[in-house]
C-alpha cells in the first residue's frame, strides 16, 4: 500500500488544475459511490486526479488513488486495500480503470457495504454496464458518463476564451443574443474547423504530431482488448471487426443494410448488428434510430455515425465529406444531453420529441421543415443566426 501512496503523490503533484472539465462541477462528490464512464481519451483519470488536488492535496491520508491495471493488485485484492486504507484513517477511494479487474463490481459492492463510512469514486470503460455487472451497483451507485471536449471547452482550454454554455433552448429561442456574445469575445469560424480535426480529446495539450496514431491506438485497443474480454467478442473476428470499422468511418452516414455490411465485413447479419451495438457503447460509431423505444433497437439502426469528427478524420481511408462532417458532429454534441432521433419524413433529426432541426450550408433554404412548428436549420459557415437558421458551432456549447 506504502508503493501506491506513494505514486499516487507523484501524480498529484504532476497535476494541473489550469483547467477543469465543467463535468466537476456536475458530479455530487457527496454521494458515497460515484461512476464515472467514458471512453478512452476523454479525460477521465485527470478529472478525478484534480477533485483530489483541489480537495485532499494537504490531507495525505484521507484520501487514495489507485489505477486497477496496477501490478500491485497481482498480488493483493482490492478488498484488503480498501480495509487497509480505512483502518489507517481512509475516507475516500478513488479507483481507476476498474473494468482491468475481474471482480471489480463484486468486490466495490463488498466495501460498500461493509464500510459504510467511505466514500468510493471508480472509472471504468464507457463499455461498463453496472446493470449487468456481477455485482448489481445500479441500485447504489450514481453514474455519470463523460465526453471529449465540445467547441466551448476547446475554446476555452487551446484559446483561454471564456464563454458560458448555453441549454438548447437558449441557442435555438435566443441565438441572436448568443451569436452576438461569442462573437464579441472571438471569431468562432476561425477555431472551429480545427475543432472538428484535433480538439475533441484533451490530450491534444500534448502533442500534435502523433494525435491521429494516439487516437488510431485507442481505438486497437478497444477492438482488440476490451470488446473480447468485456463483450465476449471471438480474436478470430477481431481483424473483420476492424474492416467494418474503416468501412462506416469512409462511407456513414447512410441508411443503413444490414445484408450489404453483412457481405463486405464478411460476418452474419446477427453478429453485424452485435458488434454494432458493442461499437456503439465503446465509443467508436453513433447508431440513430427513427424511435429510440421502438423494438427496431433489437433490429438495425436508420443510421449509422463516427462518434466524433476526430474519429472521423483519423479513420477513414477517403477525404472527409463536408455533409458527414456536420451531421456527426450535431449528433455527437446533441446526443450528450438530449435525445436524437432520426426523422424518417422532412429534416434530419428530432430532438427530445420537440425541436425537428435540419443541417446544411450556410445556402440551406428551409424547404424541407417548410410548415413544421419549432423547425430549424444548423447552417455551416454562418458566424450570425438569421430567422430559424442558427450557425452549426453554436451548438458546440450545449456543456
Amino acid at each position: 500500500m506504502d508503493t501506491l501512496i506513494r505514486r499516487y503523490k507523484r501524480l498529484l503533484t504532476a497535476t494541473s488544475t489550469t483547467y477543469i472539465r465543467s463535468l466537476m462541477d456536475t458530479i455530487n462528490w457527496d454521494n458515497r459511490l460515484i461512476a464515472i464512464r467514458g471512453a478512452r481519451g476523454v479525460g477521465k483519470t485527470t478529472l478525478m486526479l484534480q477533485y483530489l488536488k483541489l480537495h485532499y492535496a494537504n490531507d495525505s491520508q484521507s484520501a487514495l488513488y489507485t489505477s486497477l491495471a496496477s501490478l500491485y493488485f497481482t498480488q493483493h485484492t482490492l478488498s484488503e486495500l480498501a480495509e487497509q486504507f480505512y483502518l489507517k484513517g481512509g475516507k475516500c477511494l478513488f479507483l481507476d480503470e476498474v473494468h482491468k479487474y475481474p471482480s471489480w463490481s463484486k468486490e466495490i459492492k463488498n466495501i460498500y457495504d461493509e464500510f459504510p463510512e467511505l466514500k468510493i469514486v471508480f472509472t471504468g470503460s464507457s463499455l461498463l454496464q453496472l446493470l449487468n455487472a456481477e455485482a448489481d451497483l445500479s441500485r447504489r451507485c450514481i453514474s455519470y458518463n463523460m465526453q471529449g471536449l465540445s467547441y466551448r471547452e476547446y475554446l476555452k482550454l487551446f484559446h483561454q476564451i471564456h464563454i458560458r454554455p448555453y441549454t438548447l433552448e437558449e441557442i435555438l429561442e435566443s441565438s441572436d443574443g448568443i451569436c452576438n456574445e461569442v462573437n464579441s469575445q472571438c471569431r468562432p469560424l476561425a477555431h472551429f474547423e480545427d475543432y472538428l480535426k484535433h480538439g475533441y480529446y484533451p490530450f491534444y495539450l500534448e502533442g500534435n504530431a502523433e494525435y491521429y496514431t494516439r487516437i488510431e491506438n485507442i481505438t486497437n485497443l478497444i477492438l482488440e482488448i476490451e470488446l473480447p474480454q468485456q463483450c465476449g467478442v471471438d480474436i478470430s473476428n477481431v481483424r473483420k471487426l476492424k474492416s467494418l470499422l474503416g468501412i462506416l468511418s469512409s462511407e456513414v452516414p447512410f441508411m443503413v443494410d444490414i445484408t450489404k455490411l453483412s457481405a463486405l465485413a464478411e460476418l452474419s447479419r446477427t453478429t453485424i448488428l452485435a458488434y454494432l451495438q458493442y461499437l456503439d457503447r465503446a465509443k467508436l460509431i453513433h447508431l440513430l434510430y427513427s424511435d429510440n423505444d421502438s423494438i427496431k433497437k433489437l433490429q438495425k439502426p436508420d443510421k449509422i455515425y463516427m462518434e466524433n469528427t476526430n474519429l472521423l478524420y483519423a479513420l477513414t481511408f477517403k477525404d472527409v465529406n463536408k455533409g458527414t462532417l456536420r451531421e456527426v458532429f450535431m449528433v455527437n454534441q446533441l446526443s450528450y444531453l438530449h435525445r436524437v432521433e432520426y426523422c424518417t419524413r422532412s429534416a434530419d433529426y428530432t430532438i427530445d420529441s420537440k425541436y425537428t432541426i435540419e443541417v446544411g450550408g450556410k445556402s440551406k433554404d428551409g424547404k424541407q421543415i417548410a410548415g413544421s412548428k419549432k423547425a430549424f436549420i444548423a447552417a455551416d459557415d454562418i458566424e450570425y443566426s438569421a430567422g430559424n437558421k442558427i450557425p452549426l458551432w453554436a451548438f458546440g456549447f450545449l456543456y
